[in-house]
């Protein structure tokens, strides 16, 4: 409701509104099907009622739902694992992880609305949406845990297994409250409790079966079977840094139509980032141990809706009533942008915001991200303002690969360094624009 209230009277809003539901349930969530069910029942027949046929109503709720792993804080339990694997603090985990998945989820939204100015869509009168306040003052109790999560983990710098503990017991002690105001009284809410801890138990044991197999793996590699899978993985890719990146991203996609996202970027991280660290040493490449590993969790994520499993897009069609191979196919198109997003970030790591001190540059590097995201999913849309021209996808190809690799004319000795590749990547989004909207044509969204 309150993203609803907030974006349903844009065009296309009850999309957007999926999209930023299934953001903020990512951040709490660690599966992408349980977001699809928990956010899917109430957007899915929202966005087919303004207008979004079946399948593309399930696949934007697939791509928001299998995102939602990707935003910090919690990131699926990825971010304290990551953060153990790295050696890192739980704060530079999330640091390195905001600005990709900021600009991906703000990009679908972007694509949402290219959608709906394809189909002519409109947006839902003020009339009949939630009122913001007092939405979120009925419910901004509910935030409560969360925050207190939060501030032990990046204020209080507690370990997370203490600062998950303490938000259960503010959620426990939450639950009480509100049972006695409502007149459950206390004993409704202990068995409101009770139950809640049923289901978390109930929940963890195929997380829990997963993670202990993937142990397992894990434990075999370290005995000596992880040198030979590394030869291997280098005899395949033949020396090259790129080959490698795609036999990687190739193989969690296929992994992960198995495992849980978690399970299955341990057994990735264990197998190929040491080789992804070596061999781009041995290309004159440094990649940061926290690149690698965001790497693998990145294509272990998209797993979800990746056909001809695509566990996500059978939940959501289930919903929507549409094909479930056909909106898998369409989210994992929606999702592109966060497949090409690893690439970048592992050759550009400005986006990760590493060696990046100063609040200026990162603003920067955050909106010139997010310009650059705009452009591929224009690209891959084929849509802006109007269906794209061959010269106006040249220079949306070419604002992107600008904007999220400004260091490739930088390194050529352009003048004015990253600053000016910035300015070109602006100007080739803003030409194509410029030029759509100058020139009559079809539905102008």
């Amino acid at each position: 409701n309150l993203a609803y209230s907030l974006l349903g009277r844009f065009r296309g809003g009850p999309a957007k509104a999926a999209v930023l539901a299934s953001g903020m349930t990512g951040m709490v969530s660690g599966s992408s099907i349980a977001n699809t069910v928990t956010t899917g029942t109430f957007t899915i027949p929202l966005m087919k009622k303004s207008g979004y046929p079946g399948v593309k109503a399930g696949a934007i709720e697939v791509a928001a739902s299998t995102n939602g792993q990707l935003m910090p804080p919690i990131m699926g339990a990825a971010a304290f694992i990551m953060a153990e694997y790295c050696n890192m603090t739980y704060f530079e985990v999330i640091r390195a992880a905001f600005v990709p998945a900021v600009i991906s989820y703000i990009a679908l939204i972007y694509i949402t609305h290219l959608e709906a100015g394809r189909l002519g869509l409109k947006g839902v009168p003020p009339a009949e949406l939630p009122r913001f306040w007092s939405t979120l003052m009925g419910g901004l109790h509910f935030l409560l845990p969360l925050a207190l999560l939060l501030w032990q983990l990046m204020v209080m710098r507690r370990s997370p297994q203490l600062s998950a503990f303490y938000a259960i017991v503010a959620l426990m002690a939450l639950i009480l409250l509100q049972e006695t105001f409502r007149g459950g009284g206390p004993v409704r809410g202990l068995q409101r409790i009770a139950d809640g801890m049923i289901d978390g138990a109930r929940s963890m044991i195929p997380i829990g079966i997963a993670v202990s197999t993937a142990g397992i793996v894990v434990g075999v590699v370290t005995l000596g079977l992880g040198a030979v899978i590394t030869d291997l993985i280098d005899l395949l890719s033949g020396g090259s840094l790129v080959a490698l990146l795609l036999i990687t991203a190739v193989a969690s996609l296929i992994l992960g139509m198995g495992l849980p996202t978690t399970a299955n970027y341990i057994v990735m991280a264990s197998l190929t980032v040491p080789v992804i660290v070596t061999l781009g040493g041995d290309h004159g490449l440094v990649v940061p141990l926290i690149a690698a590993h965001m790497f693998c969790f990145y294509f272990g994520i998209l797993a979800d809706d990746t056909p001809p499993v695509a566990l996500a897009a059978y939940a959501s069609s289930a919903i929507s009533g549409a094909d479930p191979l056909k909106t898998g196919i369409q989210g994992f198109t929606y999702d592109l942008r966060t497949a090409v997003l690893p690439f970048f970030f592992l050759f550009n790591t400005d986006l990760l915001l590493i060696g990046v001190d100063s609040w200026g540059y990162g603003v920067a590097v955050f909106c010139t991200g997010l310009v650059g995201m705009f452009a591929f999913a224009s690209l891959t849309q084929n849509w802006l303002i109007r269906r794209n021209r061959p010269v106006e996808m040249l220079l949306l190809a070419s604002s992107m690969l600008v904007l999220l690799r400004p260091d490739l004319l930088a390194s050529y000795g352009l003048p004015g360094g990253v600053t000016t590749a910035w300015v070109m990547g602006v100007l080739c989004f803003l030409g194509a624009a410029g030029m759509q909207k100058l020139r009559p044509g079809d539905n102008p969204g």
